[in-house]
């Protein structure tokens, strides 16, 4: 209908290329236009100057013999006031921006190794981004925005380096685990040297004790009975804890058989026994001080 009144009509964010005979004449702006078929007048094309998204993947090599795929975002749209070299100086927009976008990524990355690539992709977002930039303005198109939205190595290389990172952190682990392990045996010999310690310090009062009653029980006993020695006290102070140890083996029900001497002669040895020993460790104990 609009072409048999000689009208055409041109929608938002679209610019109409018209010619006549062939020949460029016009950029129509969005809006209803008068168009005269009749004297050779018509629309030759559309651009439109909304943002477009083109996703390029591209595959290269690093600087270690890496193979990677890089994902590369362009953003980019056509210029009102460039329309006629965006609609007529190229064939192919996308086709133009993908070359570019390969031959700089492929000059870019293989100087980088893979872990530069990732740590510098805005480094390389950034030269593709220049480079087309000065390409496409001759025509009429501005480059809004690149982005390497994804670095894709190699399958079996990403494993490895999944794996790399792994053995990493287990050896961390294993460190940190065998330090708190080596804390905890430091602490329990520190505990079990401080414990045996104070037995020590226990035994050693227990026995001062001992030796202290039974000085006082000799001295008592050889002061209220005229005629009494040390040594007489001593023999019924050893028959005396002879027959409570006796008395104790008896009573248990979970003592074991146990095999001694018995008899009041057997005391008399015993007490000789301790004596000797008393007296060698005495001269020892001279020998060293001399």
């Amino acid at each position: 209908m609009g072409n048999l009144f000689c009208c055409v009509q041109v929608d938002q964010s679209t610019v109409a290329i018209k010619e006549r005979f062939g020949k460029f004449d016009d950029v129509l702006e969005p809006g209803c236009h008068f168009l005269p078929w009749c004297i050779g007048s018509q629309i030759a094309g559309y651009l439109t100057l909304r943002l477009q998204q083109l996703d390029v993947r591209c595959e290269t090599k690093t600087k270690d013999n890496v193979f990677v795929t890089v994902v590369a975002s362009i953003q980019y749209r056509a210029l009102s006031d460039k329309a006629t070299d965006a609609f007529y100086k190229l064939s192919n927009t996308r086709s133009q921006i993908q070359a570019y976008v390969f031959d700089v990524i492929r000059a870019s990355v293989p100087k980088l190794n893979l872990d530069d690539v990732f740590e510098q992709k805005n480094q390389i977002a950034k030269a593709v981004e220049n480079e087309l930039e000065k390409a496409m303005s001759a025509y009429g198109y501005e480059i809004v925005q690149t982005l390497i939205v994804d670095i894709e190595p190699d399958e079996h290389v990403k494993r490895a380096m999944n794996e790399i990172n792994a053995a990493a952190r287990l050896r961390v682990a294993a460190n940190e685990k065998a330090e708190a392990e080596k804390i905890v045996q430091i602490k329990r010999a520190e505990g079990d040297a401080e414990a045996k310690y104070l037995a020590g310090l226990g035994v050693a009062r227990q026995r001062q004790a001992i030796v202290d009653g039974l000085r006082d029980s000799v001295l008592g006993f050889s002061v209220n009975v005229p005629g009494t020695t040390p040594k007489d006290v001593l023999d019924m102070v050893l028959i005396t804890q002879y027959f409570d140890t006796m008395k104790e083996i008896g009573a248990s029900s979970k003592s074991s058989a146990v095999f001694i001497p018995h008899g009041p002669g057997a005391v008399g040895d015993i007490a000789g026994q301790i004596r000797q020993g008393l007296l060698q460790g005495a001269a020892v104990e001279q020998q060293n001080l001399l």
